[in-house]
């Protein structure tokens, strides 16, 4: 498979991961592209491993880590961001759920659920372990499960 390729077919499931990691289109868009520059560099090399995705992706966790770890140095704001991204095949209650969670909990819920990863991959993308994987996909199950419950005694 040559890069351009690559890129096509797996572009639209990479910047819907770069915006489960950011929460902003145009920083899933940034992640995207970085990542891409990087793997250009490297693709003869990683085109013949396994899965080339699973490097891409690598690449983009860590690198939302490092901007994230620079932004957290900067000053805080109340502004509320314009706009968002909605994915076309997606229902809006259920993004909306998920962006209620904290990042590493719905990243491990949409890399779960959304992309179809097993725990051990998950684990090596987010450079965590298969514990933690399954702890935050639990904390993140259960905090949905409690909120329509909430709701309901709201209603009545």
């Amino acid at each position: 498979m040559e890069f351009e390729d690559f890129v096509r077919a797996r572009g639209p499931a990479l910047l819907r991961y770069g915006y489960v990691l950011s929460g902003n289109p145009d920083d899933a868009a940034d992640l995207v592209q970085e990542a891409l520059l990087k793997l250009s560099d490297t693709w003869r090399r990683v085109r013949n491993k396994d899965n080339p995705e699973a490097y891409v992706r690598t690449i983009m966790a860590r690198q939302h880590i490092s901007w994230w770890r620079r932004r957290r140095r900067e000053h805080l704001t109340d502004d509320v961001p314009e706009g968002s991204y909605t994915d076309r095949h997606a229902t809006g209650e259920l993004w909306r759920e998920l962006a209620s969670l904290p990042r590493k909990q719905r990243t491990v819920l949409v890399l779960r659920y959304f992309e179809d990863l097993p725990d051990q991959e998950i684990a090596d993308i987010l450079g965590i372990s298969c514990g933690t994987v399954r702890s935050q996909a639990f904390r993140a199950l259960q905090t949905l499960r409690v909120r329509p419950a909430m709701l309901e005694r709201r209603r009545t």
